[in-house]
């Protein structure tokens, strides 16, 4: 292909300066102005590029750096965000969504994402559950090696899923209750694996991450060997910079 340009995101102008690291293909990642604001890219020399672990987190820490840099206010782009010249980004994207940008720029103001993800195991929740409720594990016991109808069947393993549930919507429950309150906004997102059992993003002051961060921690010690959280206190706001497009 001819050369065109690889994009990461878009900062309000001038955006991040004597920018010193590399990005896609191990090319110079600069800055272009486009209708005002202030694009964040390096050389492309592929038309596609294939969403690896390896590129996605090249595409991540390019944003991050740049947010390090000084610039934190930014709206990070999908990964492979390819244009083979700056007047197809004006016509597809800043120039028909400018109001809509700049709308998101001022509700990131002085704002960052924070991510968190709890996983558990599932087989031994399941144990759990069966130690604890006496007539739910006699009902589990008693499909082994009897010839039961599938309406039996089938109601036990619904009566434990109920339950299982339940279990992982209290979980739920405790996070909402206690960072839901600090937020600005929050996004719950698809559940990535079996064994995960929330996945959200916060939008939340820049100034009361730590805040955040001790409640998180005060929740991860209280349930310590029940499941496991992975928290990100620094990353681009995807979640909280989606521009929906008119029908």
């Amino acid at each position: 292909m001819k050369s065109g340009f690889y994009v990461y995101g878009i900062f309000m102008p001038p955006g991040p300066q004597n920018l010193s690291f590399q990005g896609l293909d191990q090319e110079a990642v600069n800055i272009k102005i486009v209708d005002g604001f202030a694009v964040l890219y390096s050389i492309a020399k592929q038309e596609h590029y294939l969403a690896s672990r390896r590129n996605l987190l090249t595409h991540e820490k390019v944003l991050e750096l740049a947010m390090e840099a000084g610039y934190q206010n930014v709206l990070p782009m999908q990964f492979s965000l390819v244009v083979s010249d700056w007047e197809q980004l004006s016509q597809q994207l800043t120039d028909p969504f400018e109001e809509a940008m700049k709308e998101l720029f001022a509700k990131l103001e002085n704002n960052r994402e924070v991510g968190i993800k709890a996983y558990w195991e599932p087989d031994a929740e399941l144990q759990k559950l069966l130690l604890e409720n006496d007539e739910l594990k006699v009902q589990r016991d008693s499909l082994i090696g009897q010839n039961l109808t599938m309406d039996e069947v089938i109601g036990i393993g619904q009566a434990i899923e109920e339950k299982m549930n339940s279990r992982k919507q209290d979980i739920i429950q405790m996070f909402q209750t206690n960072l839901n309150q600090m937020s600005i906004d929050v996004v719950e997102n698809d559940l990535q694996t079996e064994k995960m059992i929330y996945n959200a993003a916060y939008l939340i002051p820049w100034e009361s991450e730590p805040e955040f961060g001790e409640k998180v921690e005060a929740i991860d010690s209280k349930f310590e060997g029940i499941f496991t959280i992975r928290y990100n206190n620094f990353t681009a706001p995807f979640n909280f910079t989606r521009i929906e497009q008119e029908d």
